[in-house]
């Protein structure tokens, strides 16, 4: 039998599959396939620090609010000139 937790992530119901319920955060992470780097994360309401992921349980029905960083981002602007 494959252990699955149902959790509404970032607004969406969602059933992951190969953690149980309850599971650590780190492991939902790791199932999301995210880079535990760059995402922030939202339990219920509350942000949790990367800190105490590890401790950290998610169970099923919990709210995951779950923002990914992206780099890059527009080059400097140009001085403007006066004409």
């Amino acid at each position: 039998m494959v252990s699955t937790l149902a959790v509404q992530l970032n607004g969406q119901a969602r059933t992951l599959e190969g953690v149980g319920d309850p599971s650590p955060l780190e492991a939902v992470i790791g199932a999301l396939e995210l880079k535990s780097d760059r995402v922030a994360v939202e339990l219920n309401g509350e942000i949790v620090r990367r800190s105490t992921w590890a401790e950290t349980q998610v169970r099923g029905g919990d709210r995951l609010e779950i923002v990914h960083f992206v780099g890059g981002g527009s080059p400097q602007p140009q001085p403007a000139t006066g004409n």
